[in-house]
């Protein structure tokens, strides 16, 4: 079966090739396009305005829960104000003298009145009387009392105010009230004290629920569940209806703290906060409002809400709802436009698979389609096909003229085949000459200055020469102590006159001037290590050898020893004095067979770049500032006189090696002329 990537690039290919499906594209697109686009907007404004309706209506229940404790304290100053002007109250207030148990008869009337405190406080002073009267005047109000204070109005009120404070150790002492206090007149109409009722809101969860009852009429709804309310003291919950699990079945969370955002803007800032919160373990949607006391300092915050999940829940359900119904009908849409239009693109189709069969170099025409003769697609098919007998037609007188074109570019191109060889032979030819006419220049130039430089150094050689054998000769005897000194200056001598040879030679035309004689190369070469090391001591440079060979060849010994030289102190110089030399001679072995030896110079010097391995072998080619350029020339231009070669391999920045190829016998015999 195909994968799934295969289908899906038949399909794109379909809908990117394909005129039925382009055409439905095209035509379900705007009808796609305004559907999303509708039911984007649908779904925007209806979170929009179903979102404010939501906060409206809780903040609408929160007016409620308000109004209803604005009831209950109006009740609970009814209730104080009732039993204040009660027949017992007045009798007992006018023999007052005559009741000693008066204050806990007043407590004692607390339940008939269903109230959480009554409490007659006598005033003696007038302090006390300020102090009450300062009390009076609203009919209610709600206040903060401490443990002392509770335990003054009842016995039992500081117990029940305490509240553990969840996650912590701690308790909460203090105790929210609802009071009424009201002024008690003698029959002389003096102030003779007030009495305090009221109820406690600690732990009050008959209250709250009482409340919650009468805001949230419903038991529960698909948009709002059971609905929760909670009076706070500061930030604490003292009473609630706020389960400890969203669910439900743990208790309620008294002693739980309110959110810091809701904290900073009721407590702190006054106001009221109507949006959705973070309700101790859940989200919900909230409403809060200050709770004050008298003076209008706010002391505690007044809540109702609901759970926000499922409300998101069921919101969420009615988008996918109708978001499923659109997608049926743009599918149900869909399908009839491509059962429409399949009769439709079938002649088009058809004449498709006519192009592409003719593409790939079909005889095929269209024929026929099934259609009236004056139908468009009828029409086109018909010139279709007169065109293609048409192209047939054409490419077949086009294949004639081809066939004797092509005949004649042969012909033509055969003549100028044969003019391009020759040409480029010439131009060979021409290169070939020129290089030898520039050689020419530079040789001729080299012989003149080579001789003249010869001939100048033989006559300070012979000076010098004439003068040590004069200083022996007068020496006598004596010029045993300096023996050795002597013989190195004749020596010396004898090598600056072999090396003036070798100049003059390469200058002339003739061939080498001086004794090839058979011999081993290796005395050769470790001669010329011996004289290379004499005159670089104060260089750090250090001579590794591995003399192999074991080959004799026909050789020009000052010459080869020369070139040796030449070859190392070049060595040296491109490792600036610094790093090792190895100087090794092996067999030239050839199709198995021993035809000379081979000596090479290895250095850990620079390298020579790749651009100039051709042109290091060019008279006056030199990359030092001090050398002419001749070394290496000379070298080479007197190895090719005997049959042998100077080749060089380098590595740009690691070394090179210089190898010199010498035949066991040279091409010619030459004889040594002097100078």
């Amino acid at each position: 079966m195909p994968n799934s990537g295969t289908l899906m690039s038949k399909w794109h290919h379909r809908f990117k090739t394909m005129v039925r499906y382009r055409l439905m594209i095209l035509t379900s697109a705007p009808i796609f396009l305004t559907l999303v686009a509708l039911i984007g907007i649908t779904i925007y404004w209806s979170i929009h305005y179903t979102w404010q309706s939501a906060l409206l209506d809780v903040s609408e229940r929160l007016g409620v829960a308000d109004n209803s404790i604005e009831l209950i304290q109006e009740k609970q100053a009814n209730h104080v104000k009732a039993f204040a002007e009660s027949y017992d109250f007045v009798s007992r207030i006018n023999h007052l003298a005559q009741y000693e148990d008066f204050e806990t008869w007043v407590t004692e009337q607390r339940k008939r009145y269903n109230l959480d405190f009554l409490r007659f406080h006598r005033v003696d002073t007038v302090a006390d009387k300020f102090r009450y009267l300062d009390l009076t005047r609203r009919e209610s109000f709600f206040d903060v009392l401490n443990q002392q204070e509770l335990n003054e109005l009842g016995e039992d009120l500081a117990k029940r105010a305490q509240i553990p404070i969840l996650n912590s150790q701690k308790i909460e002492g203090r105790g929210l009230v609802s009071r009424t206090v009201v002024t008690i007149y003698n029959q002389q109409n003096d102030i003779i004290g007030f009495l305090d009722g009221g109820l406690l809101l600690n732990n009050s969860t008959v209250l709250v629920d009482q409340i919650r009852d009468l805001i949230y009429p419903s038991k529960e709804d698909s948009l709002r569940p059971v609905g929760t309310l909670t009076v706070f003291l500061d930030d604490l919950r003292i009473s609630t209806n706020v389960p400890l699990d969203s669910d439900g079945h743990v208790g309620r969370a008294i002693g739980t703290r309110v959110s810091s955002e809701v904290n900073r803007t009721v407590l702190v800032e006054g106001k009221e906060w109507v949006n959705r919160a973070f309700v101790y373990d859940a989200w919900y949607i909230t409403a809060y409002q200050p709770m004050r006391d008298q003076y209008d300092n706010v002391i505690g915050m007044l809540y109702t809400g609901y759970l926000l999940w499922p409300f998101v829940k069921s919101y969420m359900t009615n988008i996918a709802e109708i978001s499923i119904t659109t997608i049926a009908l743009l599918l149900v849409s869909g399908f009839l436009v491509y059962r429409g239009s399949r009769d439709l693109f079938n002649p088009i189709e058809h004449i498709h698979r006519v192009v592409k069969m003719i593409q790939l170099g079909k005889e095929t025409r269209i024929g026929p389609l099934a259609l009236d003769d004056d139908h468009e697609l009828a029409q086109l098919a018909k010139q279709f096909d007169n065109m293609l007998d048409l192209l047939r037609q054409q490419k077949n007188e086009l294949e004639q003229a081809a066939v004797a074109l092509e005949g004649k570019v042969e012909e033509r191109t055969a003549s100028l085949r044969e003019k391009t060889e020759e040409l480029e032979l010439h131009i060979q030819l021409l290169n070939q000459t020129r290089d030898k006419l520039v050689t020419n220049e530079k040789l001729a130039a080299l012989g003149e200055l080579t001789a003249g430089i010869a001939h100048e150094i033989n006559n300070p050689t012979a000076v010098i020469l004439g003068n040590v054998e004069l200083i022996q000769f007068e020496l006598g005897q004596d010029s045993e102590r300096v023996k050795e000194e002597i013989e190195a200056i004749h020596a010396q001598i004898d090598r600056i006159r072999n090396i003036t040879r070798s100049l003059l030679q390469y200058s002339r035309q003739g061939g080498v001037q001086d004794e090839i004689t058979w011999q081993h190369v290796n005395p050769i070469v470790e001669e010329s290590i011996t004289l290379v090391k004499t005159g670089t001591k104060k260089r750090e440079v250090e001579f590794e050898t591995d003399l192999q060979a074991k080959s004799s060849v026909e050789v020009n010994r000052h010459q080869l020893l020369q070139i040796l030289v030449n070859l190392q102190m070049n060595g040296i110089h491109a490792m600036q004095g610094h790093g090792k030399l190895r100087i090794s001679s092996e067999d030239w072995i050839e199709n198995g067979m021993n035809v000379g030896a081979i000596i090479h110079v290895t250095d850990e010097g620079s390298g020579i770049k790749p651009e100039n391995l051709k042109r290091i072998f060019s008279p006056f080619y030199t990359t030092k500032r001090e050398g002419t350029g001749l070394g290496l020339s000379v070298s080479q231009s007197i190895l090719s006189q005997t049959g042998g070669e100077l080749k060089v391999e380098s590595e740009w920045g690691k070394g090179s090696t210089f190898s010199i190829y010498l035949p066991q016998r040279a091409e010619s015999d030459l004889k040594i002329t002097n100078l």
